[in-house]
């Protein structure tokens, strides 16, 4: 044999020992899966219930009811008289819970009712003014059906900006004397009845009374001051005559978007029913406030209030 075929012979060989070195030297067995004792599940306990259970529940309704019909009555004298309901009634939906879309809707549908307050114990200052107080209030109600679509379609921040300028310039304009005797819309010093609203004093009358309803339907802060502050300028009478007819048009402008707010917005009906109740007593009580307080002190209170609601608005929208 010769060197070439031995060296083929012990190469064959070692590979042949070396395939058999690779084979395991047993055949794997499957391992069973290890068992463990069955664990019982956990049941997590049941979270208290937020409200309390049985009279708890009811007492709690019942103070928050209280709390709302004194929040309304102290609004409604607010803004009988000075024009600031949502001023008091607003944060008083906040306190209780609501957030701020529904407490702004909340609010609008119950102001409806200081309207009706207002205009029943307005009596001896609208006597003579029906008719008046029925064709700005048309105007009125457009502006705020108007304003109601925009909250409904927009967010309430758009006025958030614009409004202390609103306010601010509207306190500035009720601290102009008045000029009673005047020619203009009124009849005499201090007691006129209504005249004509036509010409070119009318339509601008009628334009400033629209787009303060539209904002009274759409951001309603202070609304009530401005629209004092439009009819004040263009209206020859007395504050507490001018005052009244200010409840009656803006109580028009509230009354519609209450009701498309009623129908499309989130109102919380539990909060809006006790409100309602203390804006008609102090929508009734207000009128006989303001008809005691001396001269100019009305336009007067009401500009304070009106310029310290618009530094607040200012920082609020500015300040952060």
């Amino acid at each position: 044999m010769s060197a070439a075929d031995a060296a083929a012979q012990v190469t064959a060989g070692d590979l042949t020992g070396n395939a058999a070195d690779l084979m395991p030297l047993t055949t794997p067995r499957a391992i069973p899966p290890a068992t463990f004792p069955a664990i019982p599940p956990v049941t997590p306990p049941a979270p208290p219930d937020a409200r309390p259970a049985g009279c708890g529940w009811v007492v709690a309704v019942f103070v928050e009811s209280l709390g709302l019909i004194g929040a309304g009555i102290l609004a409604g004298v607010a803004g009988t008289v000075v024009s600031v309901a949502s001023l008091v009634s607003y944060p008083a939906l906040l306190a209780f819970g609501l957030p701020p879309l529904t407490a702004n809707v909340t609010n609008t549908v119950a102001l409806l009712f200081t309207g009706l307050g207002a205009a029943a114990g307005s009596r001896p200052e609208l006597a003579g003014q029906a008719r008046l107080v029925g064709r700005l209030g048309l105007v009125t109600a457009a502006g705020g059906a108007t304003g109601a679509v925009l909250l409904l379609v927009t967010p309430s921040e758009a006025f958030g900006a614009i409004a202390p300028w609103l306010i601010g310039a509207a306190s500035l304009l009720l601290l102009r004397p008045l000029r009673l005797g005047r020619p203009g819309l009124g009849g005499g010093a201090g007691g006129g009845l209504a005249g004509d609203i036509g010409g070119g004093m009318g339509f601008a009358l009628r334009a400033a009374l629209f787009l303060t309803a539209v904002y009274l339907g759409y951001f309603g802060a202070a609304g009530g001051i401005l629209m004092f502050a439009v009819l004040t300028a263009v209206l020859d009478q007395v504050p507490a005559r001018v005052n009244a007819v200010k409840n009656v048009v803006t109580a028009a402008a509230n009354g519609v978007a209450a009701v498309e707010l009623a129908l499309f917005g989130p109102v919380r009906w539990s909060a809006a029913v006790p409100l309602a109740v203390g804006f008609l007593v102090g929508g009734w009580v207000g009128p006989a406030v303001a008809r005691r307080l001396p001269g100019a002190s009305l336009r007067v209170l009401a500009a304070v209030c009106g310029a310290a609601l618009a530094i607040k608005l200012g920082i609020d929208a500015y300040g952060g």
